[in-house]
């Protein structure tokens, strides 16, 4: 990589789900930029004060309400008047293949983001990857789409980046393995009864990371960790043999690449989104950043664990969907998402956020080569049998529940 200190001309962004934790800290890598990055385009689902808000700061050229009623409904008054609104999923493709975007942070969370991500590819785009959504629904239709387009598709997740700056230290044919760090999250040293009856606001307390509600009971079930070891196999073209994953609570090594000498080359910083998400936006080029530096004057340490399958058994999906591929992704996440929400919402255990995702996996129709329309349809399916297989379950425990009483 180059070590120039700013990018050769100014770069129009589009943002992707500007209002979540990744959104923001994008806007603040761009607000930092010296004005080497100008937004040109915003979207928000739900946060639509936050996104007028954005939009006030910004000036974008457009802003989008992803929710179409919430859009209708909401007082626009306060639009700048250089700035246009757009709504739906038609308003994120527009912006996410607009001729004039440079490029296009995916940051919405869940399968949500998949238009969004696909339109960018079409065009051509460079496309700064946080939803790893995307890849683990529809990776070899993403990557083969990347090769036609030369689109570029960089990694925004931590641990991804990591990988992608460790494998520059060698050739693809000499990389062994690759192994993801995991925080271990909140629950690292959690016995299997306390994981049963551990709460929202338990799963909400993660020890490293700032992140969404979606994502931080991700981490703690590990399954943040099992789409990831997903979206690597598609992002560097690897077997699901060559990936693995190490419990390191520090968060401070990122990920790791192990080459066939034994090397170990592996990527450190703070953990701070703003530097993985800032190095896509300039690479091949590195400039400062706002994010915290590592002070190696003040002493810490690294420790390093084997998960656990047996208390996080989300892991073994992700390992096997890594494995066989095809339509297993697609209806994993469409299971998890609704898992999540419905422990969120305090209506299943956390533990049943693992036994939805094995249920669905287990009951769906796989087909191994699968276009996006029947991705589609069967991430719709993975919705309606998970909530099925929900209201079931707590139908069943209610009536032992007025059995015993």
């Amino acid at each position: 990589m180059s070590s120039s200190s700013s990018p050769p001309s100014r770069q129009n962004v589009v943002v992707l789900g500007a209002t979540g934790s990744i959104g923001r800290s994008t806007l603040d890598v761009i607000r930092s930029s010296g004005g080497a990055f100008a937004p040109l385009a915003l979207s928000a689902h739900a946060r639509l004060a936050d996104l007028l808000k954005a939009a006030i700061e910004y000036r974008p050229r457009f802003i989008v309400a992803s929710d179409e009623k919430a859009a209708a409904a909401f007082d626009w008054s306060h639009l700048p008047k250089e700035t246009t609104l757009l709504t739906g999923t038609a308003g994120l493709q527009e912006v996410a293949s607009h001729t004039d975007a440079d490029i296009v942070v995916s940051a919405i969370v869940g399968r949500a983001g998949l238009e969004g991500t696909f339109a960018a590819i079409q065009a051509g785009k460079r496309v700064a990857l946080a939803n790893k959504e995307a890849l683990v629904v529809a990776g070899h239709l993403a990557t083969e789409l990347a090769q036609k387009t030369g689109a570029e598709i960089l990694p925004v997740d931590s641990e991804h980046s990591a990988i992608f700056q460790a494998l520059k230290a060698g050739r693809s044919e000499d990389v062994k393995r690759v192994i993801l760090t995991a925080s271990g999250g909140p629950f690292r040293k959690f016995t299997q009864k306390q994981l049963a009856e551990a709460t929202v606001k338990q799963a909400l307390a993660h020890p490293t990371w700032q992140m969404g509600p979606k994502i931080t009971v991700d981490s703690a079930t590990m399954m943040n960790k099992a789409l990831e070891l997903i979206e690597a196999k598609w992002l560097f073209d690897l077997t699901a043999e060559q990936i693995d994953v190490v419990v390191h609570p520090q968060s401070i090594v990122h990920s790791l690449v192990e080459f066939v000498d034994g090397s170990l080359v592996a990527q450190m910083s703070p953990p701070d989104m703003r530097m993985p998400i800032q190095l896509a936006l300039t690479y091949p080029q590195r400039t400062e950043c706002p994010a915290k530096q590592l002070d190696l004057a003040t002493p810490f340490s690294l420790e390093f664990e084997p998960p656990d399958y047996e208390r996080f058994p989300a892991l073994k999906l992700g390992k096997e969907v890594a494995k066989r591929g095809g339509t297993c992704g697609a209806v994993l996440n469409a299971a998890n998402e609704v898992a999540v929400q419905q422990f969120l919402e305090g209506k299943i255990r956390f533990t049943d956020i693992y036994r939805v995702g094995r249920h669905v996996l287990d009951e769906h129709p796989f087909e191994a080569s699968p276009q996006l329309n029947r991705l589609l349809e069967l991430d719709a399916w993975a919705r309606e049998e998970s909530n099925k297989w929900i209201t079931c379950c707590l139908r069943q425990a209610k009536d032992q529940a007025c059995s015993t009483t």
